[in-house]
């Protein structure tokens, strides 16, 4: 493991799902970078993207969310999100609802804080340099890169590099990987039939590769695949990428 010389303030973005359903996700994002010598604020402040609003064209009601992202986070120089739907809705929305709000003032401080956000793979790959972290998870994976973490986030191989160094891991592909889980936010509201057709072949997928974990970097995928493996009685375990990282040899697995 390399830990990098100095360490740097970060500002954790938990995203609403995290912090009302999965609070282990965010906690472990804290103990992975406290762990390479970062310092971890939460500001109090931060509440949703406001991606649920602008998915259903009700732009208006998300702009106040976009200001109040502004506030909570441009006073940092690193802002990280252990989820690529609202890092990607960060990126690409933000500046089409700042735009829509017709207010210049906004649309220059968007930019600026747009430019400090980043998932959780790639402040460790890319602003820390490391893709060795300590973990140790020896068990049996496999991972869903999740539509919004590759199409809109574009986070690329990062979990890839992260996944490949973690000590006594068995990371086993899985068949479709690219095609979407059907969850798609507001997407499994209005379409639930299609929802879950699509949930069910990559569940089956899943379940084909022998895995006992299923890993993704966003837990609104996690819950909806995860629930219908429950279902199946498959008795594969959903985790996130970041609690793979958080765990070490000798501690909880």
């Amino acid at each position: 493991m390399t830990i990098p010389s100095g360490g740097i303030t970060v500002a954790l973005f938990a995203t609403c799902i995290n912090d009302v359903m999965f609070p282990g996700t965010p906690k472990a994002v804290v103990s992975v970078l406290e762990r390479l010598g970062c310092r971890v604020e939460f500001p109090l402040e931060q509440t949703c993207c406001g991606q649920m609003f602008t998915n259903t064209g009700y732009f208006d009601a998300a702009v106040p969310d976009v200001r109040n992202y502004v506030k909570a986070f441009s006073d940092y120089d690193y802002i990280v999100g252990p989820s690529g739907s609202c890092i990607g809705a960060v990126r690409h929305q933000h500046p089409m609802l700042a735009e829509h709000a017709r207010d210049a003032k906004l649309a220059e401080a968007v930019d600026a804080v747009v430019a400090k956000t980043y998932d959780f793979t790639e402040l460790l790959v890319d602003v820390l340099g490391v893709t060795d972290v300590g973990a140790y998870f020896p068990h049996r994976v496999t991972y869903h890169p999740t539509c919004h973490s590759v199409r809109v986030a574009k986070v690329g191989d990062r979990p890839y590099q992260l996944l490949s160094k973690v000590k006594g891991i068995d990371l086993v592909p899985l068949d479709a990987s690219d095609q979407c889980c059907g969850f798609g936010g507001t997407f499994s509201v209005k379409n639930p039939d299609v929802s879950v057709a699509m949930g069910s072949d990559k569940a089956r997928h899943v379940m084909d590769t022998g895995a006992e974990y299923l890993i993704t970097g966003d837990n609104a995928c996690l819950m909806h695949i995860g629930g219908l493996l429950h279902r199946q009685n498959s008795g594969v375990k959903p985790i996130h990428l970041a609690e793979v990282l958080a765990h070490t040899e000798g501690g909880k697995a």
